[in-house]
């Protein structure tokens, strides 16, 4: 046991400890990421990446982070980052050298960075994984500008029902149905470019 020990504290300071391995799919079931999953509401997982500290499970509706403070300590938080709510950017990956031992993909969703470092011998996998989140983030960056224009939309919309009508402010009736149709307008728009399940980015791209 004191070895284990030993070898878990040199693996820590090496930083080996934390190059992630990819989890096969039949085996997602055995990773402690498995049970969070809203099965229950459609979700499946389409990427996993396990280190001896953390857990990085990509799902088609959001990333779940197992995150542990080190490989010595069980103790893990949950950080749950749904794909609608927090927006990805900046994904980059980093290729192995010739005596590296990982491969490292760096991204950032919201607010919060990320760079995970997985052995070099899932290469192919790791591409795959980039090119599905650089996708993600690509139809993102699209539906946010599509929303931009709707509200863009309505506000020159107002400008131009105001000055046709050429008084300084509308009745309360007026205004109602103003309200009324920018609200309905700007939630139809909503509707239609706010994609929560990428399911069909992961299936093009995900080779399991």
């Amino acid at each position: 046991m004191f070895k284990n020990l030993v070898g878990n504290a040199v693996g820590d300071a090496l930083g080996l400890s934390d190059i992630g391995q990819v989890i096969k799919p039949e085996d997602y079931n055995k990773t402690e990421s498995d049970d969070f999953i809203l099965t229950e509401d459609g979700e499946k997982i389409f990427f996993l990446i396990k280190s001896k500290s953390d857990e990085y499970c990509f799902t088609n509706l959001a990333l779940l982070h197992l995150d542990g403070d080190s490989a010595l300590s069980k103790k893990r938080v949950l950080k749950r980052y749904d794909y609608y709510k927090h927006h990805i950017e900046n994904v980059m990956l980093e290729t192995a050298g010739t005596i590296d031992l990982d491969i490292e993909i760096k991204f950032n969703i919201g607010h919060n960075s990320f760079s995970i470092d997985i052995a070099k011998k899932f290469g192919v996998e790791i591409a795959d994984l980039y090119k599905s989140l650089l996708a993600i983030s690509q139809i993102q960056e699209k539906n946010a500008r599509l929303n931009g224009f709707a509200k863009e939309a309505v506000l020159i919309a107002r400008d131009v029902n105001y000055g046709a009508r050429n008084t300084d402010s509308p009745t309360n009736l007026e205004f109602n149905k103003i309200v009324n149709l920018a609200n309905s307008w700007l939630k139809q728009t909503y509707d239609q470019n706010e994609k929560k399940d990428f399911s069909d980015v992961f299936q093009k791209y995900i080779q399991n």
